[in-house]
């Protein structure tokens, strides 16, 4: 499944709203109007679920993983990312 292009969400500054499910039977992200879902097949141990989360949405929103900083939800299924400048 094609990632949806989310580069119009790619303002520095911009907060996004996700919400993460481990251990998916595959990987994809669905973009709604008001919710970002993301599935990734990861466990969700040690951090390695919202890394997976981070990289797919990086690739969805055309930037670096290293740009997304996790603000909130660390060890929840939803999460808040602000795009670093």
């Amino acid at each position: 499944m094609p990632l949806p292009d989310l580069a119009h969400l790619a303002r520095p500054g911009a907060t996004l709203a996700v919400r993460v499910t481990p251990r998916a039977g595959r990987e994809a992200l669905l973009a709604g109007e008001a919710t970002i879902r993301i599935y990734v097949t990861a466990p969700p141990e040690s951090g390695r679920a919202t890394e997976a989360a981070r990289a797919l949405l990086a690739r969805a929103l055309g930037v670096a993983p290293s740009r997304l900083e996790l603000l909130r939800g660390v060890a929840s299924r939803d999460k808040v990312f602000r795009l670093r400048e």
